[in-house]
């Protein structure tokens, strides 16, 4: 015998059951899917070297590259609203072919990372970007050889070297963005031999080579020399199977997280590795995805705090367990940060 609602279909009834539990906010809160928290979000913030005041960088609006002490203070206040983590990028006076200000001890990461270590203890997970691109006269994520290109092998070198030094200066993960063969297998082997074992790595494991970073260049100062590119290196963004490859070989490395960039435009590939992997997946919710967002707000088009709100809903019922996003001072705002 059939059941009752499909009697009542077939009968010329529509089954409301759906409807009904969207009556009002409160059932719609109680039968939500997806929740996006505080604690879902880790900060990008970037400092620089040789300012006296945080300098807005003008196609990430809302954004700036910090001072030392700027950043002390802003890490206080993303900790007073529950923030629970954030990403270090740093932007050197100098630059040098080997990226040498990466691992210098005296670096502006370095520095920064003591002193918000300082500040916060142990309050703010502290998550150090692990590339060259930031310290590198060229531009690019590695050591070139004779032909211009990166070396792999003297590139992830480099980077174990890097990991200790950020290691040494507080960071609680080391976060590899170069996309590098064997990259994390160099920085554990590094970082454990330095007597860091407790030291994790959130592996860029699925990182594109996307239109999107474009303001991110412009927050830390990055010219690609020659305008050239990171094709060969980065994935491309017309492959899906081979971002899962790339997350076995980092697993098999020993990341201990790892992360799908950018986000919005590979939500696919995001919701394939959460399915595939039994460890935490973080999402990068990149630059150009914000200032996107940030520009149709600034127009009127769109309405900024609930456009806030349904993105990082997104990125999460897609499969990330966090997202890395210049949001995460807004929506911690918007959430109700403690």
């Amino acid at each position: 015998m059939p059941e009752r609602h499909e009697v009542f279909a077939t009968a010329g009834f529509p089954d409301r059951r759906l409807r009904r539990l969207r009556r009002t906010p409160a059932l719609r809160r109680l039968v939500a899917e997806t929740h996006v928290v505080v604690d879902d979000l880790v900060a990008p913030v970037f400092v620089r070297e040789g300012i006296d005041a945080p300098v807005a960088i003008a196609s990430l609006p809302g954004v700036v590259q910090h001072t030392v002490g700027s950043l002390v203070a802003e890490a206080r206040e993303l900790s007073g609203l529950g923030v629970p983590a954030l990403v270090l990028f740093g932007v050197p006076l100098a630059k040098d072919a080997v990226g040498t200000g990466a691992s210098d001890p005296a670096g502006i990461v370095q520095v920064a990372l003591r002193a918000v270590r300082d500040a916060v203890g142990d309050d703010l997970v502290l998550i150090a970007d692990c590339c060259l691109d930031e310290y590198t006269d060229h531009g690019h994520c590695g050591v070139l050889d004779s032909r211009g290109r990166v070396d792999n092998d003297a590139t992830i070198a480099r980077y174990g070297e890097v990991a200790v030094a950020q290691a040494e200066a507080g960071a609680d993960l080391v976060a590899p963005s170069g996309m590098m063969d064997g990259q994390v297998a160099a920085i554990r082997a590094a970082l454990d031999g330095a007597g860091y074992p407790d030291t994790a790595i959130l592996a860029y494991a699925a990182k594109y080579a996307s239109a999107f970073y474009g303001p991110f260049r412009e927050a830390v100062d990055v010219e690609i020399a020659g305008g050239g590119n990171r094709r060969d290196y980065q994935q491309d963004p017309a492959n899906g199977r081979e971002a899962l490859a790339e997350v076995r070989l980092d697993l098999g490395e020993g990341a201990d997280i790892v992360m799908v960039k950018p986000a919005l435009h590979y939500l696919d590939v995001l919701a394939a590795v959460k399915r595939s992997v039994d460890v935490p997946v973080a999402a990068y919710h990149v630059s150009g995805e914000y200032a996107m967002l940030a520009a149709a707000a600034a127009l009127g088009v769109v309405d900024r705090d609930a456009a806030t709100i349904e993105t990082l809903t997104a990125i999460k019922r897609a499969g990330a367990d966090f997202i890395l996003t210049y949001l995460a001072r807004s929506a911690a705002e918007l959430l109700g940060g403690r």
